[in-house]
């Protein structure tokens, strides 16, 4: 399976964002929830010691944690734990991963769902508003193995491998921090983790009576759920037709790429298999054309790759979101640009003082995103072909959402991945998705439907990482999730 995440670096000013100029105006933070092993206290991190921070952030907990009880377990996840800063949230835990695979969990911690924000071109963090914090503690880990700190040696096959690693993780963690257990629980995470998550989850309900966690229900944010053919090719020309005004193509261009659409075999696919309610499960793998199989496909017929050569011939910021236009602003994850007025190494987590504090070896090399983790591939079957439709029949509630400007996970392959899977007794979405999704004190935001304990929504002006394109409707779509609000959506006022 190659990597979602792309390794073009040249990314803009997310729309939305909470990024300077935004009101950091909140309610009063607190935690509640006190941790007295000794153990607990060797990972605590000081909110006012922070490099760069320049309020107290709270109390944290981060460090390096084996993934199993062996003797001398050389292989270890880094976490970063932000008990809930608000008392609504000190019985619910939610647990994040970032993608790739192989990217860092603490990007959404530093610029999408945590509560200190360093978004593209700031010159130092501010408070995040939307921190999900608010809501719930959060769990921040780097996974599988060979993603950031993480230490060991890569050799994960599929995912039972990293689920069995994550199951051994908790039950290690849970050992430092017993005041979480029997906490309700929660999967979240984006793109990549569209595999991590419904895996580990049905791990999870395989072995409930061996762990002490509650899971409740899982967010998951621009997932791969299918084949890749589905998330980068079968809908491609139908969304430059439809942001054509972005992307801004030539009349030749548009002529050809639409009428490979048509002779591949895609425009007739998506007649078919796009429909409410769908056509009976399951859908073919698309083989029209030239294309062959899942992972390879003739060039004829590579539209997702023709697209994005072109886009990018235009714009470089076209990738995470369509709407992201250049310069690239610079970006203390991986500083495709150097601050200026920033002494020292320019990517924040490969600072010393930040691993000091962070209690990781000051030697060891940070990425964002970094490749081999699986060193085989992943040979896991995508998970709406097996494992998420038990997942959202054990849950109480699952949220799968997209951006519409995502061109990395196109939300009609996304549509069609779940329109081929059955769930709670019937197949797919029986009526179309067309509900107004309403942000509160904002106004339309997309469309979303709730079916059989499962909701899908689509976001409005929102590229890939979700929750840092659209914050407020990601901290909402949270709190439906576990429980705080009754719905997706907000009342228009």
């Amino acid at each position: 399976m190659p990597q979602i995440r792309s390794n073009v670096t040249t990314r803009s000013l997310p729309i939305s964002s909470n990024s300077v100029g935004e009101s950091t105006s909140e309610p009063k933070r607190l935690s509640s929830i006190k941790f007295n092993s000794p153990e607990a206290r060797r990972f605590y991190v000081d909110g006012t010691q922070i490099p760069f921070v320049d309020w107290d952030a709270g109390p944290s907990y981060a460090g390096l944690m084996p993934v199993s009880n062996k003797p001398n377990e050389p292989r270890k996840f880094f976490f970063w734990f932000w008990p809930a800063q608000t008392a609504i949230g000190t019985n619910e835990l939610t647990f994040w991963t970032n993608g790739g695979p192989g990217c860092s969990s603490l990007e959404s911690l530093l610029q999408e769902t945590g509560p200190i924000s360093w978004q593209y071109g700031q010159a130092k963090p501010t408070r995040n508003p939307q921190s999900w914090t608010l809501a719930t503690s959060m769990l921040y880990v780097e996974q599988p193995i060979g993603t950031g700190y993480s230490e060991g040696t890569p050799q994960a096959f599929d995912q039972t491998d990293v689920s069995r690693d994550l199951f051994g993780f908790f039950l290690n963690w849970l050992s430092v921090f017993p005041e979480m257990r029997n906490k309700n629980f929660y999967l979240s995470g984006e793109s990549y983790a569209g595999y991590y998550l419904p895996y580990f989850a049905d791990y999870i309900f395989s072995h409930q009576n061996s762990f002490p966690l509650k899971l409740q229900g899982t967010f998951l944010a621009s997932p791969s759920l299918s084949w890749d053919v589905l998330r980068t090719q079968i809908s491609i020309v139908p969304y430059v037709k439809r942001y054509e005004y972005v992307f801004a193509f030539n009349r030749t261009f548009m002529n050809k790429i639409e009428k490979l659409h048509e002779d591949c075999g895609y425009e007739e696919y998506l007649s078919k298999y796009l429909t409410y309610p769908p056509e009976p499960a399951p859908f073919p793998i698309p083989s029209v054309g030239t294309f062959h199989d899942d992972e390879e496909s003739d060039h004829a017929c590579d539209l997702s790759r023709m697209v994005s050569d072109a886009a990018r011939r235009g714009n470089e910021g076209s990738n995470y979101n369509i709407l992201d236009t250049p310069p690239a602003f610079w970006d203390v994850l991986d500083a495709p640009q150097r601050w200026p007025g920033l002494k020292g190494d320019a990517v924040y987590f490969n600072r010393e003082d930040v691993k000091k504090i962070l209690h990781v070896p000051v030697q060891k090399e940070w990425k964002e995103c970094q490749r081999g983790v699986f060193p085989h591939g992943d040979h896991s079957t995508p998970p709406a072909l097996s494992v998420l439709p038990g997942v959202i029949e054990n849950s109480k509630r699952t949220i799968i959402v997209t951006g519409q400007t995502d061109s990395m996970i196109l939300f009609n392959g996304v549509r069609v991945a779940l329109q081929n899977m059955t769930w709670g007794g019937d197949q797919g979405f029986r009526s179309p998705i067309e509900n107004d999704f309403i942000i509160d004190g904002k106004g339309y935001g997309g469309r979303y439907s709730t079916e059989r304990g499962l909701t899908y929504a689509e976001l409005e002006k929102c590229g890939h990482m979700v929750p840092q394109y659209q914050p407020q409707a990601s901290l909402q779509l949270l709190r439906y999730l576990i429980g705080q609000d009754p719905s997706p959506s907000a009342a228009w006022t």
